[in-house]
């Protein structure tokens, strides 16, 4: 299992890749969306999730989580949004452009890898 995961935040990116190793994954990072993109188009079919921050610079996560769903070959992968916009409609904004699952910062270690393993359709 392989995700990818994108968070401006170095500490960020190190906190959800350690609690998705412990269920098992595999994880590509990137700095910003554009990043991200040509970590998804260097391999298409090659991950299983991605982690998603809402606030970076270049490419936001939503403009993000956006063009991968106009893109049929990613308009099926599933994406966690994990970020601090808490609102109810960013919620909703994200969840209408095709997020799968959604975790607000800060969050703790046990909520983080119970959403990874439902966005997975693994439960926990």
């Amino acid at each position: 299992m392989k995700l990818l995961v994108v968070d401006d935040s170095l500490v960020m990116r190190r906190i959800i890749v350690s609690a998705a190793s412990v269920v098992g994954a595999d994880c590509v990072e990137a700095r910003e969306g554009a990043q991200a993109l040509e970590r998804l188009n260097a391999d298409p079919e090659g991950f299983n999730l991605v982690c998603l921050d809402w606030n970076m610079p270049v490419m936001g996560g939503l403009e993000f989580l956006q063009t991968i769903r106009a893109d049929p070959r990613w308009k099926s992968l599933p994406v966690l949004m994990i970020t601090t916009e808490g609102s109810r409609d960013s919620i909703l904004a994200a969840l209408k452009a095709g997020a799968t699952g959604y975790l607000t910062k800060p969050f703790n270690q046990q909520d983080l890898q119970s959403k990874l393993m439902d966005c997975l359709g693994m439960g926990f």
